[in-house]
């Protein structure tokens, strides 16, 4: 599967054009984390992890009354890799009690939450433009809790245990890899 076929299913499950963007953010942030962990990674394996970014919340509206499903339903539709298939099942773990194992699965995991917080960061930011937000912005907005309530920020700091990636240097890969992409996403 390549970058077109996956955006091309993407559209075919969800409408909702917020979160086509969420999935491009993830999608940008997962070549963003690969790279960190293999800076020589090969063009394959850099389009495997945004395809696992892109594709991972493909099933979100139709599982939108079932959380245990969401997840497993567009692997379930839709034939993908095996690691693929795990990671995007194990991103929803809290629901789907499938654990994740690999960097693979724990960086859609982590970065899944984070997308959301950078967003709504820079929502209320002076200019509302990616391009102007700094890690340091970010980290004060994850550190008040009553902002942006639906960012699980126990997910997100698993990236440290589970990825040995610091906080700060995580919200760092995350952000940078959106801005590359800010007018796809309308930052």
């Amino acid at each position: 599967m390549n970058r077109e076929q996956a955006y091309k299913i993407l559209t075919e499950h969800l409408k909702n054009k917020n979160l086509i963007k969420h999935c491009l953010a993830c999608e940008a942030a997962m070549r963003g984390l690969c790279v960190h962990f293999d800076p020589d990674a090969s063009t394959d394996e850099i389009e495997k992890w945004g395809i696992t970014g892109l594709l991972h919340d493909a099933d979100y509206e139709e599982t939108a009354d079932t959380p245990e499903r969401h997840g497993l339903l567009i692997t379930e539709q839709v034939k993908l890799p095996e690691d693929i298939g795990h990671a995007i099942n194990s991103h929803n773990f809290q629901n789907t009690k499938v654990d994740p194992i690999s960097n693979l699965d724990w960086s859609i995991t982590c970065c899944d939450q984070l997308t959301g917080l950078i967003v709504a960061a820079t929502l209320i930011s002076p200019s509302k433009k990616l391009a102007d937000i700094t890690p340091d912005f970010v980290l004060k907005r994850f550190g008040e809790k009553s902002f942006a309530k639906g960012a699980d920020r126990t997910v997100i700091g698993l990236c440290e245990e589970k990825l040995d990636i610091k906080l700060p240097e995580f919200v760092e890969i995350v952000l940078y890899s959106m801005q590359k992409i800010s007018q796809e996403l309308g930052l």
